[in-house]
């Protein structure tokens, strides 16, 4: 699915900075995580906690506003009826389909992050991954961690059960009892992560009595150092007509609870409102595709370059940005597109302790007989896809013959730097190469003036005919670099 547009630049604080870099390097190096609480999905209609007991606490003659332990609220329920039917509809009442997935939901989908862990009963983590094509193994039961399902890229977990199977859902206190006996190991499991992953807690009020004990178990376990989590809270707000003392008494409160989620080993990200969070996760899926790179290339003729002399110069770059930790990504452009892919397997096959096959990323345009016109359908979506995955685009030349045997600007690549540019991609014109990639770097230098001296100079010499091609690569990948890390 492709982004939209960038929005303009949002101003956090330091800390909530320092995540975004932190966590962005987390999912490069597979190791981030996602736990999900009922507040992610509320905000698309779904029921939190208080919302789904509301009217089993009114059959109870008490108000859910007025208590502070909802599950005892179910088991009450359970206690009176002798049965759970009525809380079993009440969930697929609420969490069945019909929802429309946010904008959280979405960038977190985008994201390669291979666990998910909820304890939600919807199915909004799960529609979003396969909203983007991916293949997901989801496990809800115990049964289900026996096996794996073949080519996943994600699992989640669903600690306390999925609104198809009510029945065995978490929701009273005999079933949180139980919990450690009957679902030993999904805390086996989630220990795990919380060793080796960086989880980032969204929606979630750590008010659940399973996550508490699996935090502590971990805390004594790692001899009071557990590994450093995330969580993103929304600072108190004071309400319509509230006394003061009562709003400093909850923000006391808050202040006491931030301190006890550092002392398992959550560092709160506190933000004034909720709308941050979205924010929050735009600039960490940014930060991350900054590491990857599109190579916008075409060329049928290289004038006033050499054919090997440009062939050298692809590979030279292409090579120069894997062994910088870049993963590059190619549509495997006319006369490009060969050179891309071989200076990237050069770097690769040279150096396989630290670079990895999955560096390099190469997706031809399918070949079909179908209509003009539904041919161009198909290679814009699959621009669309392809340049969705990066977050830097490079281009090169541009050039193709058209039907009457002349040399003219290519329009495919043309088509990439729109959807670039609407995709809020960063873009680095090689003018020096000529063609549309001479044109793009018209269009695009000035937006860069207020950019550093290091910056403006590599911009330059990349845009200049008469540079070298040592010099050409040095610049675009110092450019690429200043991207990455800004």
């Amino acid at each position: 699915m492709p982004r939209t547009a960038a929005a303009k630049p949002h101003t956090f604080s330091p800390d909530i900075e320092a995540f975004i870099s932190t966590f962005a390097d987390d999912i490069a190096d597979g190791s981030a995580a996602i736990f999900a609480g009922a507040g992610l999905s509320v905000s698309v209609g779904y029921v939190d906690w208080r919302g789904l007991m509301r009217e089993i606490a009114h059959e109870l003659g008490l108000s859910v506003d007025r208590e502070t332990n909802l599950v005892a609220v179910a088991q009450y329920h359970l206690n009176e009826r002798r049965n759970r039917t009525r809380i079993n509809q009440k969930i697929i009442d609420e969490f069945s389909s019909g929802h429309t997935l946010n904008e959280n939901h979405e960038v977190l989908a985008r994201l390669p992050i291979a666990t998910y862990w909820t304890t939600n009963y919807d199915r909004m983590i799960e529609s979003a991954l396969e909203a983007e094509g991916k293949v997901i193994d989801v496990k809800f039961a115990v049964s289900h961690l026996k096996t794996v399902r073949r080519g996943r890229v994600a699992t989640v977990y669903k600690m306390h059960g999925d609104v198809s199977d009510p029945d065995n859902a978490v929701l009273t206190k005999d079933d949180y009892e139980g919990y450690f006996r009957e679902r030993e190991p999904f805390v086996t499991a989630l220990t795990g992560d919380l060793v080796s992953k960086t989880i980032l807690f969204l929606g979630f009020s750590f008010t659940d009595p399973n996550i508490d004990y699996v935090m502590s178990r971990v805390r004594v376990v790692l001899r009071n150092q557990p590994k450093q989590h995330y969580c993103i809270l929304r600072r108190e707000q004071r309400k319509a007509r509230e006394k003061t003392s009562d709003f400093e008494y909850r923000r006391r409160q808050q202040d006491y609870f931030i301190k006890d989620l550092a002392r398992i080993g959550i560092h709160a990200l506190m933000v004034d409102d909720y709308a941050d969070i979205t924010r929050i996760l735009r600039a960490v899926e940014a930060r991350y595709r900054t590491r990857t790179i599109f190579i916008s290339g075409s060329a049928h003729e290289f004038d006033p370059w050499r054919p090997d002399a440009a062939g050298s110069l692809i590979e030279s770059l292409s090579r120069s940005l894997i062994a910088k930790g870049f993963t590059v990504v190619t549509g495997f452009g006319l006369g490009v597109g060969p050179s891309v892919i071989s200076g990237a397997l050069q770097e690769i096959q040279a150096n396989p302790k630290r670079n990895s096959p999955g560096q390099l990323q190469a997706f031809p345009f399918p070949a079909t007989d179908m209509s003009s016109s539904a041919r161009r359908t198909l290679y814009y979506r699959h621009r669309q896809r392809v340049i969705g995955m990066a977050g830097t685009a490079i281009f090169l030349f541009g050039n193709k013959r058209n039907k009457r045997g002349a040399i003219v600007p290519a329009d495919g690549m043309i088509e990439e730097f729109s959807i670039a540019k609407a995709a809020g991609l960063h873009i680095i014109p090689v003018g020096a190469t000529g063609w549309v990639a001479k044109d793009v770097a018209v269009e695009v230098t000035p937006l860069h003036s207020n950019r550093s001296a290091i910056f403006r100079r590599a911009l330059s010499i990349a845009n200049n005919p008469a540079s070298d091609s040592t010099s050409i690569v040095k610049a675009v990948v110092t450019m690429a670099s200043d991207f990455r890390n800004s």
